[in-house]
């Protein structure tokens, strides 16, 4: 049901779609124009016009994710994602995807560390179906206790088969608890198994009644749609359910962090040997003046798998160390972010050698800086993946979503590639010397298990 554990089951998974969402974001968001409502009852609304096809992308997103979970509760944000799907006073068990297949449309949901969001495609005149399905169990959700049973089974599944069973899940799973010391960030999404394990149908109801809500709650529509018809709809449906008095989302803060941390994963079912790196990083919510998006710049100057830095300088060549290299930024974010660097080296090559390598490209980086060529050549890039992104409604309806439950605004989103434009080559130096600091890294090795 949930697309969760493709997405965020694992810092590494996570990495790699914000990054997608980082190259189509906000760019290019000026001439999306969307039109913003706020209900009396606290709920906002996005509308972002597409009048290309009759269909509407239809989400609702929750100011919750993992990071808001009560202690010794890891796992019941997501599991309540499952759980939404399982029933409310006027639509049986698993009736919900079935109705909005019926109507030929399609539907799922997902959960971050920051968020909850829950979606349906369909075509345009079902809008005001699906709407009201949403609204009704954001109001009206009556999870039978054998359900409960059944779902958890699926989610431990879940876990078994998405994180358990992958190496290189488990291995990003604890760089993750490594790389945050304190914050929340550092428990995984889908939770830690013996937690799981004990959430309870009590657990699920005191979870929606304390966070589902109008006042706590996105609507995001994309589409073939007249913003006014919308907010009729918003109003019709979702206007008589009362806001509900919210809690401040407290989070623990990170201490400062003096000293490097390393994670060695050795497992028999690894084939191929690789190394993964995260440094702790602001968030686009949390950095000062354009730093965010100069580390998106600096990602795709080291990173760009044809002209990036590591690329060419340890891929490029008979001689080269590796096989594959990549750097990310995850700047959606609440609270803190990351950045990160991976690669898989050649046979003969053993991961310390290629560490080194690695180790190499960023203090040539950290001493010299970047070129204009690289810099100008980055940021075409980056804005020409954000007009690609334009011509899907789901992605244009996650930009708004992820954005504005992260901390950020309308008016961010609309102006990022001008900042994007406008950053210098010396930013990104100096974005790069406060990140690319081992102090603040984890280094994790992917081994396989020695035969004995």
């Amino acid at each position: 049901m949930s697309i969760h554990a493709r997405m965020m089951s694992a810092l590494a998974a996570a990495a790699a779609v914000l990054a997608a969402v980082a190259l189509a974001s906000p760019a290019g968001a000026a001439s999306f124009d969307p039109k913003t409502f706020r209900l009396a009852s606290g709920l906002d609304i996005v509308v972002i016009e597409d009048h290309r096809a009759p269909v509407v992308h239809h989400m609702v997103w929750y100011r919750v994710g993992a990071a808001d979970e009560p202690p010794g509760k890891s796992g019941i944000a997501h599991f309540l994602e499952h759980l939404m799907f399982k029933g409310t006073k006027l639509i049986g068990p698993g009736e919900f995807s079935k109705i909005v297949a019926r109507n030929g449309g399609r539907d799922n949901a997902f959960t971050s560390q920051d968020y909850t969001g829950y979606f349906q495609t369909v075509a345009v005149d079902k809008l005001d179906l699906v709407m009201g399905m949403e609204a009704d169990r954001m109001a009206n959700l009556a999870i039978p206790p054998d359900e409960v049973e059944r779902e958890r089974e699926v989610i431990l599944e879940e876990r078994r088969s998405r994180t358990d069973n992958n190496p290189g899940a488990l291995l990003a799973e604890q760089m993750t608890a490594a790389l945050y010391l304190a914050h929340p960030y550092r428990i995984p999404v889908i939770g830690w198994m013996h937690e799981m394990q004990g959430l309870t149908h009590a657990d699920a109801v005191a979870f929606h009644q304390a966070h589902y809500a109008p006042n706590n709650a996105i609507l995001v529509v994309a589409g073939d749609v007249q913003p006014e018809a919308v907010r009729a709809l918003a109003e019709k449906h979702f206007g008589p359910i009362p806001a509900r008095e919210l809690k401040p989302r407290k989070r623990l803060q990170e201490p400062p962090h003096i000293a490097a941390r390393r994670v060695t994963l050795e497992d028999a079912r690894v084939k191929q040997s690789s190394l993964s790196r995260y440094y702790l990083a602001p968030s686009y919510s949390t950095a000062e003046g354009r730093e965010g998006h100069a580390l998106t710049v600096l990602a795709e100057i080291l990173g760009d798998g044809r002209t990036g830095r590591l690329h060419k300088a340890l891929v490029v060549g008979e001689r080269a160390p590796a096989v594959s290299v990549s750097a990310w930024y995850q700047g959606t974010a609440l609270d803190l972010g990351s950045f990160g660097i991976g690669g898989r080296p050649r046979n003969g090559t053993d991961l310390a050698a290629l560490e080194t390598a690695i180790d190499k490209v960023i203090a040539e980086l950290l001493e010299n800086g970047i070129t204009e060529e690289e810099l100008a050549r980055a940021k075409s890039g980056l804005l020409a993946g954000a007009v690609f992104a334009r011509d899907s409604i789901s992605t244009t309806a996650r930009i708004f979503g992820s954005a504005l439950t992260t901390g950020s605004t309308v008016e961010a989103v609309e102006v990022w590639p001008e900042r994007i434009e406008a950053v210098t080559a010396a930013e990104v130096l100096a974005a790069a010397r406060k990140v690319l600091d081992p102090r603040r890294s984890v280094t994790g090795y992917l081994l396989p298990k020695p035969t004995t």
